[in-house]
């Protein structure tokens, strides 16, 4: 075939297996949807424009079950001898084959995914504008969209300091080449959003750190890639991932409150957004809702990453997450916002290294597709009943409809006329019961 041309399907990888289709909570069949029916309308939004999910190129197509105790366990039609140009051909075959079955209406992408190996940043460069062609004739001819796309600036060793951060100015030129040839390949595929995941974007030990330098180079270098996406007229979101550690010691980007403040530092607050991650969320030491609760208020949600962790393990497990109360719990606080525009749930999760058939591929992510719709029923059942929405707007009824509490937030409130105030009134208040187990129990039984 020409470099241009492709034909879908003209050579099944997966063979035996049939497009995955909705077949309801009483099926048995664990290759079919039993709770995510896309067309169904849940508060007033069809069940797939609420989700926007994607598949992750990198995980599903790129891993072949290597960690750093062993090497790979599987051995994927489409993983040649190298990874040379038919096997990145192979792969993008194989990939958009998977997603169309899969049913998912997105995919994601690191540039390096998508090509073969690169010897040379020029090489890079050419073979992503080649892939760049070849992925644009497969969205046209499947109908998957691009959810978003990234550079990535951590697998290379010239960036084992980091990319834009990288005390070397040669290196970081060619991570903001990376990031200008990803950012107009994704605007080329109508991708929806941009994300730059650091990676390194940290440190390791402040002993050969300048840390003010890495900072507002990384603030100088991240209002480029802004002011490009306007240029190129990308319509798309520019994301941040926050991580806090792993692989380096510290990640600039720690937590979504961190990345704000550093928006702010730089006037970026109302260009870059969040793509949250649950298992990044709780290496931070906080919850997926709380990091989806903070994005929500401080106006900088985006998109998520959709997996989690292994709560005894200290690092970045990227598991399907099947954690249907704690996906609940964090759709409670993004739905009422109006949930996900240019952003969806991207499956960042990759199967065991024990699980190593292909078939293991469409296992995994039916269960997280199904995990997230039943979530989704039940934040949706939260939503409607009211009674923890009820049980928020009382708790917190003095703010709006007391005198004092409106004289306290009123523009001519003091401390000294506050607490002249509370000694007039003679204020001498008991605590009031914040009911959390009985909550919690709601929470619960909603859960479908």
């Amino acid at each position: 075939m020409a470099d241009g041309e492709i034909k879908v399907d003209s050579d099944p990888v997966f063979k035996g297996i049939d497009p995955i289709k909705y077949e309801g909570p009483d099926s048995n069949n664990m290759l079919a949807y039993r709770y995510y029916n896309k067309d169904q309308m849940v508060l007033g939004k069809r069940m797939e424009d609420h989700l926007r999910m994607a598949v992750c190129y990198w995980h599903t197509f790129c891993w072949d079950g290597f960690d750093i105790f062993g090497a790979g366990t599987t051995d994927r039609p489409w993983h040649g001898a190298a990874n040379d140009r038919a096997a990145a051909d192979a792969k993008m075959a194989a990939a958009f084959e998977f997603f169309t079955k899969l049913g998912l209406p997105y995919y994601c992408f690191h540039d390096v995914d998508v090509t073969e190996d690169s010897a040379t940043p020029d090489e890079l460069s050419n073979n992503l504008k080649r892939s760049a062609d070849r992925l644009a004739a497969y969205q046209e001819a499947t109908g998957v969209k691009l959810l978003w796309g990234t550079a990535n600036l951590f697998s290379n060793p010239r960036f084992a300091a980091g990319g834009l951060t990288n005390p070397n100015p040669e290196v970081a030129a060619c991570a903001v080449r990376q990031i200008r040839d990803c950012l107009e390949a994704t605007n080329q595929l109508g991708g929806e959003n941009y994300v730059l995941w650091g990676g390194r974007e940290g440190y390791d030990t402040l002993l050969n750190t300048s840390l003010d330098r890495e900072l507002n180079n990384f603030g100088r270098f991240l209002s480029m890639v802004v002011e490009h996406k306007h240029k190129i007229g990308f319509k798309g979101k520019i994301l941040i991932e926050p991580k806090p550690h792993e692989p380096m010691y510290h990640q600039y980007d720690f937590d979504s409150a961190t990345i704000h403040g550093f928006l702010q530092r730089f006037g970026l607050e109302k260009e870059v957004h969040v793509n949250i991650e649950p298992n990044h969320s709780t290496l931070s030491g906080h919850s997926f809702a709380h990091e989806i609760a903070t994005a929500v208020s401080l106006g900088i949600m985006g998109s998520i990453d959709i997996n989690c962790g292994n709560y005894q393990n200290g690092w970045d497990t990227d598991q399907f997450n099947l954690d249907v109360r704690d996906i609940t719990l964090a759709l409670i606080e993004l739905l009422p916002s109006g949930g996900l525009d240019t952003g969806g749930f991207n499956f960042d999760a990759k199967v065991r290294r024990q699980s190593s058939d292909l078939d293991d591929l469409f296992y995994a992510h039916v269960g997280g597709v199904d995990a997230l719709a039943r979530a989704l029923l039940s934040a949706a059942d939260i939503i409607e009943k009211g009674e923890i929405a009820k049980f928020k707007a009382e708790r917190y009824a003095g703010w709006e409809g007391s005198d004092l509490g409106k004289m306290m937030l009123s523009d001519g409130a003091s401390l000294e006329s506050i607490a002249d105030k509370a000694a007039a009134a003679g204020l001498n208040p008991s605590h009031t019961s914040g009911r959390q187990e009985m909550l919690e129990n709601l929470v619960n039984r909603s859960l479908k």
